[in-house]
This record gives C-alpha cells, structure tokens and sequence, in this order.
C-alpha cells in the first residue's frame, strides 16, 4: 500500500517537472523567435527597401563615355549600393519576355531608352534624397528623366515605423507573459511541496536551508527547458537562413550568440526569483492556511 503511494506520487512529482520544464521551453522558445525577429527587423526592411528601383533614363544622343562616366561616378557614391546599365536591345528583350509577344513588330521599331538602373543604401531610401539625387542626374543634358516609385517608398517607410512600434509593444507584453507563465508553473511545483517545506519549518530549518533545494531544483529545470528552448530556435534560425538566403540571418554570429545566452539566461533567473518568492509564501503561511 505505502509502495503504491509512494510510486503515484514519484509520477505526480515528474509530471509536474515535466510541465515545468515543457512550460519554460515553449515560453523561452517564442520569446527567442520574437528576439530573432527584433534583431532582424531591421535587416529585412533594409532588404525590401533596396529592391526599390531608381532608373535614369539617357537620351538617344548621349554618348558612351559620358554614360559610362555617369555609371562610373554612381557606383562609387556612398549611397548607391549597385548599379546595372539596360541597353534598349536588352529592354525590349525583357519586354518581349514578359508580354509573350514582340512588340517592336506592331511598332516598326525599338522605342524605348537606354537606361541605367540604381539600387540605393537603405538609409538613403527617402523621398528628401531620392528627390536630392533624381535633380543631381537630371541637371546633365545627356540624362532624359529619372523615375521611381515615391508613393511605395513612403508607404515602405511609414511601415517600417508602424511595425518597429508594434513589434517593442508587443515585445513587452510577451516578455510580461513569459514571466507571468512560468511563475506559475513553479508556484504550481512548490505548492504541491508545500507540507514538506512546513515539517521542514516546525523541526528547526532555516528559510535559507529550506528554500536553497527548491531554487536550485528549479534552477535545473529552467536550465534543461532553456536549452530545448535554444535547440529549437537553431532549427529554426538554421532553416530560415537556407529558405531566405539573401536576408543573411547568420552574418551577424555575435547578435546571434548574445540572444541564445540572454535566452539561456532568462530561464535560470526567472525560476530563480519565482522559486523564492513562491517559497516565502510558503514559509510565512501558518500551518492551517496550507489546506486552502
């Protein structure tokens, strides 16, 4: 009968480890997903606003070294990150590869221009200096007109604002949520401990003797549930960088290392100072409170 007892509460016992351990890595896992996302954030918006697009487009007269000197001169400014020079022939080619169909047969001949392509820094990506370097390229009598897309530039910007105050508010919340969750998956443990912390009380422990098993218990359990949670944030980092290769997840390895040792981290603190506290309720209660 008492071997019964004892082998049902041993499975009571590893159970609540269980969903101890279960509850910190599910938690720690999310909040490490949203660190990722924070760090990145910025690397992402930068990636989609150098896709935008600033195409010079030359006159028919303008000669070569004069467009050369012009591609020349744009690729060494500190702004421009590429530039791709687009002949006419090419420009039809693409057109003809798009629509299905060449259009130079129902016109008779080659209307479009050469151009040259410019792919900015994303820190210049504004309409202040998109407009600053369309009048600079404008000013030269070889160049006929220089177009991009100014209303998705400053929907792009608006957005990235948007969603970089979003993303600290809701960082926040969850980092409260985190706390709050797996505070109560410890007070949960060591309220099914808490006859024991009390006989431990009446026969002369000290609350420092007590409550040092119990912290370093946890202590283990956050540990164990911060490396699951480490484990999959890897799987998860290692296969967003081969499926998005050109966001480049894992140029930075130090960011990338000091978020997997603050996730680490978090776990044993958090269970650190939930342990405590939820043994100092346990030692300040009288010994008939602990029925209710």
């Amino acid at each position: 009968m008492s071997s019964s007892f004892e082998k049902h509460q041993k499975r009571r016992l590893i159970s609540s480890y269980f969903s101890v351990v279960l509850s910190i890595a599910l938690v720690l896992f999310l909040l490490g997903l949203l660190g990722m996302l924070i760090l990145n954030a910025k690397k992402v918006s930068d990636h989609f606003k150098e896709q935008v697009v600033v195409t010079i487009y030359l006159k028919d007269s303008a000669k070569e070294v004069e467009t050369k000197q012009l591609e020349k001169s744009l690729a060494m400014a500190d702004y421009v990150k590429s530039t791709e020079y687009v002949s006419k022939e090419q420009a039809a080619e693409f057109m003809k590869a798009e629509n299905g169909e060449d259009f130079m047969d129902f016109v008779g001949y080659n209307p479009l221009q050469n151009s040259i392509d410019v792919h900015l820094k994303a820190d210049f990506v504004t309409s202040e200096h998109l407009e600053k370097i369309s009048a600079e390229a404008t000013s030269k009598n070889f160049v006929e007109e220089v177009t991009y897309d100014n209303d998705l530039v400053n929907l792009m910007n608006d957005n990235v604002k948007k969603i970089s105050f979003w993303v600290l508010i809701i960082s926040g919340i969850f980092t409260l949520i985190a706390v709050l969750l797996i505070n109560s998956s410890i007070r949960l443990a060591v309220y099914s401990k808490r006859f024991t912390i009390k006989t431990m009380q009446m026969v002369g422990a000290t609350k420092r003797f007590i409550r040092r098993p119990f912290v370093w218990k946890s202590v283990r359990l956050g540990m164990i549930g911060a490396v699951l949670a480490l484990i999959g944030m890897a799987i998860v980092l290692y296969y967003l960088n081969k499926t998005f290769i050109e966001l480049e997840l894992l140029s930075n390895p130090i960011l990338v290392g000091l978020l997997f040792v603050f996730i680490f981290a978090l776990g044993i603190i958090i269970t650190w100072i939930s342990t405590h506290f939820a043994t100092q309720r346990f030692l300040n209660l009288k010994t008939d409170e602990l029925y209710y």
